[in-house]
């Protein structure tokens, strides 16, 4: 059985060491765990992990087929929401392990849907909220994308259930209506997890124990718009590749690169066909031996050391770069900047990230589009604008300070999820996993760095900051996962962990798997600002081979950008007069 801890408030410090604190105590052949005992390095993992959950858990109250005639809409103050199903799912289909399910849909006014997947046995208490990707628009509760190998999950210890955040759109358009916008961008999250706590506690007869959140891409920006403004809601969120700085991203970011690629708005200057040689050239010139880079932002390898020579052609055993080419590579590398080498979104492409960049970055074939084509095309038409601007495309995002403030101001409330200062969550007793994939094609690994560093400056430094949150980085891995890095790993375990028992996560083993899903690479990371290195010239791909250093790059990391992570502009948001309008704080 999972400890259980009623409250919230608990907090054991003397449990919970500074990872500072664990570096120093590592020595001989194991490494300092958060319980002050050691691990061997050949076959470590983040932290000792609770106990399966008992095969028969508690049991349902009530009949499955019942819970579709619950008259609910009454049940949750301001969240009217309704059942219009409850049926059975065999634990042959439940993708998420080998547990049978009560399988309830509903809808949450006006129009978030949202799937439960509510074990029949093994139930251990616990209540699981999902994220989605890109906008959302659909439900999916059949996979939790950071859990692999988390056996409470699937032994059926966990409750589980998302939503769609309010549309069934594939694009932004639905947030062109006032009311979906603001469910989408600030809002549904948190109704869900009062509707959803009031089923479950209806089904099993009583209520969770706790309360944890999962999702990854705009999965992550949901989980820190839940630790920012609903922090009693969960007692641990892991939040993933976070897209929390979602306007500056979704315009300047994404627009930047898309007229870097496609320069002064002529045909596409890279191909993926130069995606290989070109990451070759970057491994070798930020010194990488083993294939990935551990700590990119310690390299600043400059394209044009690959530049053509007068009259030379790019050949397969002799790769170049023509003048146009490397002015895209260096765009990209130093992300969207005004006239006066100010960022407008805290980050950029990290050196590394390359070989991820097809179908996202650069186009698939020569005449197609790309990823931040598209998403840049639904925000300035659908999102940012008080009415729709159809004709606007990547091409009219304008780098400018007066430009910034035109999208930023009036959308930055409803959509973004900056605000460091998590006091409120750390009080109720939160616990925060952030991570990210340094080769992140989608979303820039440095703005989570900035975000989290912005954290620490508001919690009062690093080492108060570690004892509620912790940010984790993965070389190689792109966007939620892939790429050339180990990019499977368990950190729902190290999160209920920390949660009930109070061991911080020391660190967290990242794996990669061949087609048959044997592991074939295990690599540990290490909370930001250490960096896993390979200090024993042991295998390349074995975590017993890596101990943590300190990286000078990410602790120093500092950015010139328009922007800033404040604190208090989302504090309250309402309806007024037909607008959901956000009031700023006075602090």
């Amino acid at each position: 059985m999972l400890l259980r801890l009623r409250g919230r408030r608990w907090k054991p410090a003397a449990l919970i060491p500074t990872f500072a604190a664990l570096v120093a105590l590592a020595t001989g052949a194991g490494v300092a765990l958060a319980d002050g005992g050691t691990e061997s390095r050949a076959d470590s993992s983040q932290v000792s992990a609770p106990a399966s959950a008992e095969a028969s858990g508690i049991a349902p109250a009530m009949a499955c087929a019942d819970v579709a005639s619950l008259d609910l809409a009454a049940a949750v103050p301001g969240v009217p929401f309704a059942i219009g199903s409850a049926t059975e799912l065999a634990a042959g289909s439940n993708t998420l392990g080998d547990w049978a399910a009560c399988l309830v849909k509903g809808v949450i006014a006006p129009q978030i849907h949202f799937e439960m997947r509510l074990p029949k046995s093994g139930w251990q208490a616990d209540y699981l909220q999902l994220g989605c990707g890109g906008l959302c628009g659909n439900v999916s509760t059949g996979s939790a994308p950071a859990s692999d190998g988390c056996v409470p999950l699937t032994t059926g210890a966990f409750a589980v259930a998302s939503s769609d955040e309010g549309h069934s759109q594939g694009g932004g358009l639905f947030s062109t209506d006032p009311t979906l916008r603001a469910d989408f961008g600030y809002k549904s999250d948190h109704q869900l997890a009062q509707a959803a706590k009031e089923i479950v506690k209806r089904y099993y007869g009583r209520p969770a124990e706790h309360a944890y959140f999962d999702g990854c891409s705009q999965g992550g920006h949901q989980g820190l718009t839940e630790a920012q403004r609903y922090p009693e809601d969960f007692d641990g969120i892991i939040a993933g590749a976070p897209a929390n700085n979602f306007t500056a991203l979704n315009t300047f970011s994404h627009a930047w690169t898309a007229q870097s690629v496609f320069l002064n708005g002529g045909p596409a200057t890279l191909t993926t066909g130069d995606l290989g040689p070109l990451h070759s050239a970057v491994l070798k010139g930020c010194g990488a031996t083993d294939g990935i880079i551990a700590d990119p932002l310690s390299c600043s390898w400059d394209p044009a050391g690959i530049r053509c020579g007068a009259g030379q052609a790019s050949t397969a055993a002799d790769f170049c770069l023509t003048a146009d080419q490397v002015t895209t590579v260096r765009r990209i590398y130093a992300g969207p900047t005004d006239k006066h080498g100010s960022l407008l979104y805290p980050g950029y492409q990290l050196r590394g990230s390359e070989l991820n960049w097809a179908g996202v970055i650069v186009p698939s074939t020569p005449t197609g589009s790309t990823g931040d084509i598209s998403f840049v095309k639904d925000t300035i038409r659908y999102q940012v604008f008080d009415s729709p601007q159809p004709h606007l495309t990547y091409k009219d995002v304008k780098f400018t300070e007066a430009y910034y403030k035109k999208i930023m101001r009036p959308n930055e409330g409803v959509y973004d999820a900056t605000d460091p200062d998590l006091r409120a969550f750390e009080a109720a007793g939160g616990k925060l996993i952030l991570w990210h994939g340094l080769g992140d094609q989608h979303i820039p690994a440095v703005g989570t760095m900035a975000y989290y560093k912005a954290v620490q400056k508001a919690m009062g430094g690093e080492r108060a900051t570690e004892d509620f949150a912790r940010l984790f980085l993965l070389p190689g891995v792109a966007h939620c996962g892939g790429g050339q890095g180990p990019g499977s790993f368990d950190a729902l375990t190290a999160l209920t962990g920390w949660v009930t028992e109070g061991k911080a996560p020391s660190r967290l083993l990242t794996k990669s798997a061949d087609a048959d899903g044997h592991t074939v690479a295990t690599r540990p990371v290490y909370p930001f600002p250490y960096v896993a290195t390979n200090t024993t010239g042991g295998p390349a791909d074995e975590a017993g081979s890596y101990t943590p250093v300190r990286s000078a790059a990410e602790a120093g990391l500092t950015l010139d950008w328009l922007g800033s992570f404040r604190s208090g502009y989302e504090t309250v948001g309402n309806w007024v007069d037909g607008r959901w309008v956000v009031t700023r704080s006075k602090a």
